[in-house]
């Protein structure tokens, strides 16, 4: 059985570590971050994040149950992130919209950390607030509950799928990277239309498109369905 966390403010170090540093969950959370983002998921361990924070790895543990579950802390922190600031409008679409492009955001501003997080359960405070937050906002709307877990279902699956893929691009060596966008043009660009006439025809465009996110247009396309179906339920009230 697992030993239990207890709650920070009886689990902080009382005496900073040999840097003068008094630990902290959120200041783990931070460090883990900036480890992933210059080394990598195989560079984040136990053993280097101590030495990073100065403190024995073992210390750690005071704070998190383990390395798995200080990758979720790290998901709702990204959470977090994205959602600081955020109010709602009363204009559903416009504050869906909001939610999911700041998600997003906050993914792909830490690639490395996305790989890791996207496709996790975090069940903390931030990711809770969001997903409250999406749901509020439905249901506010008058979607039914069947369509507002539906839409919800969608939307929080397309926002997290698009930081994944967008974040393993990112991710990449740069070299990788310039070459898989150079691909639009030095190959597709020069296919012949007797051959392959629907490339031909669209390559400038998707030279342009191909090398950003299409999370926003997806986005955009959810959002429509969305109020596609809300204004056929507004109809059969009416009719």
């Amino acid at each position: 059985m697992p030993k239990p966390v207890v709650p920070e403010d009886k689990r902080r170090r009382r005496r900073p570590t040999r840097s003068g540093t008094v630990l902290s969950e959120r200041l783990i959370v931070e460090t883990a971050l900036r480890m992933l983002r210059e080394h990598g998921s195989a560079g984040l361990t136990a053993r280097r994040l101590g030495l990073a924070l100065d403190a024995d790895p073992s210390t750690l543990y005071r704070y998190f149950r383990g390395m798995d579950d200080l990758t979720l802390a790290i998901g709702d922190a990204l959470i977090g992130q994205a959602l600081d600031g955020w109010r709602p409008t009363g204009e559903w679409r416009a504050d869906l919209r909001a939610i999911g492009l700041r998600i997003h955001a906050a993914y792909v501003a830490h690639p490395q950390a996305a790989q890791l997080t996207a496709n996790r359960v975090t069940g903390r405070a931030n990711e809770l607030a969001a997903d409250e937050a999406v749901l509020d906002v439905l249901r506010t709307a008058g979607f039914p509950l069947p369509d507002t877990v539906r839409i919800y279902h969608a939307f929080i699956d397309q926002t997290l799928g698009f930081a994944a893929l967008d974040a393993a691009s990112l991710a990449l060596p740069s070299a990788a990277l310039r070459a898989d966008e150079d691909m639009w043009r030095s190959t597709y660009a020069r296919l012949p239309r007797t051959t392959h006439p629907r490339i031909a025809e669209a390559a400038p465009l998707l030279a342009t498109r191909m090398v950003t996110s299409a999370y926003p247009t997806a986005l955009d396309m959810l959002l429509d369905s969305a109020a596609a179906r809300l204004a056929a339920l507004a109809a059969l009230e009416a009719g």
